[in-house]
């Protein structure tokens, strides 16, 4: 179906803009309810977004429950059914203060106070108006199911030392049945939350001592780590990646040198000074600088490029609490960074290089729906971004060459860029049709300039290579909680924590069952035994939980004939002799890793 806008444009509901300016426009719609329902609401923030939208209020001191959601929804349906439309306004930025002022609502006297000076846009639906540059819906009553979702306290500009407001999110629809899969799909994400997971499968946990957003792997998780580190070390090593290893601290220096401090200083850990030498060091927020030393500490030929440099590094971020979110949005995490430094003209080359193993991971892990997103810079605004036009040119250039050569379906952002240069970005949908950003490849002609790289020419003149970032998972925890989510759990063989469960029918078997339990892993199998003092009935079920993919259940028959009754997923497999099961397990690996 499609959507008529009020800057003349109709779009397809599967738009992703015509889903941002819809839930946009239901923001301002649900003020609107609120206006009515609460005389006096004032009003910060109200986006659009990735599911939804939320408005951000300030209720006067009035408290707003889950149980009066309800109400609000069936306001903004009324209205809807108004046919309102949106009619825009242009005023200038003194008339627009003045509006807001007599309204007394200062979070938009604020808002408009930090706009430069010249023509501001109003937009009114009914008897809201708002500050906004728009676009909206053009017709209201396109807003057919509503929903919303939760209530949550937001400071005011994300700063705890100012106001308290209270957000509100929702979510709309221009079709009641798409609301009804959108709100079964939320069911089902909540059975697949990953920190529900983690707990179930004793994979993670997390300590008020230690620190927020800091996780502890337990066995099982770090595990199912060392298993994916593995997995791409071994990939890596046949494309020739180099291991290097760097410290979790770095001086002060190194991330002004970077650039990263001007950028991100505020949101990394504050430096820390040495107690007699008066150094400064900061917790590593980024990989790369500290690779570009590596490249930066011998003499490079033109015959060493590319190098490609790979590093399981561990980095830290501080991000404010509330937005911390599992293993999602974390203050320490993994990223499986690897640096690549080449010659012009071998960029091409080495950018769909990189590509291929990025589809390799997905393809393994059965990632099949999936966008890249070619992050540009903002052509407009300039100013946040370092090094020259014309490398900017020639990075952004590569990018796009290479994506239309493998054949990559592409949507273009522009702003969306890293500092330092362009950046292709996987968005990946899970089983239940959620988008991850997962996986990210960026061309960077900055840092070397930066860090004064060089390598030696065949000429003998000194030329300044070109770096590629990579990181296929991103980082070791979001790429954990997604895949936990997309399985719901039920890990592929080669990597569950525990391939194999060995249960004996009773204490009189457990001798067999361990017998049993070595020879798995004797072949590299990861198996444990089950022997506790309860039923079978009991452990199976405690076991699934777990969700451990393969059981070898023993008995007297099983322990006679050399034999283990297998079921694979819950699917009874038959009887087999031991042997048999190792080749069993052994070619089920296989066939999914290849």
């Amino acid at each position: 179906m499609t959507i008529a806008f009020t800057d003349g444009t109709i779009r397809p509901w599967e738009d992703d803009e015509a889903k941002r300016i819809f839930w946009h426009s239901s923001a301002h719609l649900m003020a609107e309810a609120l206006e009515a329902l609460y005389p006096g609401v004032k009003f910060g923030v109200g986006p659009a977004v990735e599911t939804g939208f939320y408005y951000d209020v300030d209720l006067g001191g009035r408290q707003i429950s889950e149980s009066d959601l309800k109400a609000i929804e069936d306001k903004m349906l009324e209205l809807a059914k108004t046919k309102e439309t949106f009619e825009r306004k242009e005023v200038s930025k003194a008339d627009a203060m003045k509006y807001f002022k007599e309204k007394g609502d200062q979070y938009k006297c604020e808002l408009i106070e930090a706009l430069e000076d010249g023509t501001i846009t109003f937009y009114t639906n009914g008897a809201f108006t708002d500050l906004c540059r728009g676009p909206h819906v053009k017709h209201v009553d396109d807003i057919k199911a509503i929903k919303l979702t939760a209530i949550a306290g937001a400071y005011w500009k994300g700063d705890q030392n100012r106001e308290q407001l209270t957000r509100i999110y929702g979510v709309t629809f221009p079709k009641k049945s798409m609301l009804d899969e959108y709100l079964q799909m939320l069911e089902e994400a909540k059975k697949r939350d990953h920190r529900k997971l983690g707990k179930e499968m004793g994979l993670f946990t997390f300590s008020s001592k230690v620190g927020l957003g800091l996780p502890l792997w337990l066995p099982r998780g770090a595990q199912m780590r060392y298993t994916l580190e593995q997995f791409l070390r071994r990939k890596q090593q046949e494309l020739g990646y180099l291991p290097v290893v760097t410290p979790h601290i770095g001086g002060k220096e190194l991330y002004v040198t970077s650039g990263h401090y001007a950028k991100y200083g505020k949101d990394s850990f504050q430096p820390i000074h040495t107690p007699q030498e008066g150094e400064e060091y900061m917790l590593k927020p980024m990989n790369c600088p500290h690779h570009c030393e590596i490249y930066r500490s011998e003499p490079r030929s033109y015959r060493d490029l590319p190098l490609r440099f790979a590093e399981f590094g561990t980095v830290y971020r501080y991000e404010q609490s509330g937005e911390l979110h599992g293993l999602t949005r974390v203050r320490g995490f993994t990223q499986d960074d690897a640096h690549l430094f080449c010659r012009a003209d071998q960029l091409q080359e080495e950018f769909e290089k990189v590509i291929d193993l990025i589809l390799y991971v997905f393809k393994t892990l059965h990632m099949t729906e999936y966008m890249a997103q070619i992050s540009l810079r903002d052509p407009n605004n300039k100013t946040k971004y370092i090094g020259s036009d014309e490398n900017w040119e020639k990075a952004e250039n590569a990018i796009i060459e290479s994506a239309k050569k493998k054949g990559l379906k592409t949507v273009v952002e522009l702003g969306e860029a890293a500092f330092y240069g362009p950046k292709l970005d996987f968005m990946v949908k899970d089983a239940i049709g959620r988008s991850w950003q997962l996986g990210t490849i960026q061309v960077d002609y900055n840092l070397p300039e930066r860090f004064g790289l060089e390598y030696t020419d065949a000429d003998g003149s000194k030329q300044r290579p070109v770096m590629i970032h990579r990181a296929p998972f991103g980082s070791i925890e979001r790429f954990t909680a997604v895949v936990l989510e997309h399985t719901a759990g039920h890990l592929p063989l080669w990597l569950a924590p525990d391939q194999v469960k060995v249960l004996p029918i009773s204490e009189k078997f457990a001798d067999y069952a361990e017998k049993v339990c070595n020879s798995l892993k004797n072949c590299d199998i990861r198996a444990s035994i089950d022997a506790r003092n309860e039923t079978l009935g009991k452990r199976i079920r405690e076991i699934a939980l777990l969700r451990v993919p393969v059981l070898a259940i023993v008995g007297e028959k099983e322990a006679s004939e050399g034999t283990v009754s297998v079921r694979r997923e819950g699917v009874d497999q038959g009887s087999m002799p031991v042997e048999q099961f190792i080749n069993y397990i052994n070619t089920a690996i296989a066939e999914e890793l290849s």
